[in-house]
């Protein structure tokens, strides 16, 4: 019988001390209510909580019967697109967005899912790109709710 995970807290607000396993779920699989998991460790879970919550990086999955699981955010292939500057980075990440697609801000860079239109699309605009296989945490946008609570 698959454990009960029940209780959703984020980074910070869960006791990493009572840690008993972890979840590496893709980015897709991070936004949930209900679903069977099984952990890194092999153990069959069902995460059963009262509402979808957006799952992020050291999130903390509290189990019925006692214990933490952290979440950790998978490896998945990415394209990764610097500009010349920042003006530029900005217009490529207006081009990202008028397309609606799903797209992780960093610093110097904008990370999307792998694929060859976007590609070349962001190459056509002069951005720079390359093709990485690393964890994937993109915005979640003004309109999605978002409560760690």
């Amino acid at each position: 019988m698959a454990r009960r995970l029940v209780e959703h807290a984020p980074l910070g607000e869960w006791p990493r001390n009572e840690e008993v396993g972890t979840l590496t779920l893709a980015y897709d699989d991070r936004h949930r209510r209900r679903v069977r998991l099984t952990s890194d460790q092999g153990a069959e879970l069902l995460l059963d909580l009262p509402r979808a919550v957006a799952l992020e990086e050291d999130d903390g999955l509290r189990c019925e019967l006692g214990g933490w699981y952290r979440v950790v955010a998978a490896a998945e292939p990415v394209l990764e697109v610097a500009g010349r500057d920042s003006a530029h980075l900005a217009r490529l990440a207006w081009h990202l967005g008028n397309r609606h697609t799903p797209t992780e801000i960093r610093a110097d860079a904008l990370r999307v899912r792998q694929d060859h239109v976007l590609e070349a699309m962001l190459n056509g605009l002069g951005g720079s790109t390359r093709r990485l296989v690393v964890s994937f945490s993109p915005e979640r946008g003004a309109y999605h709710h978002h409560d760690h609570g």
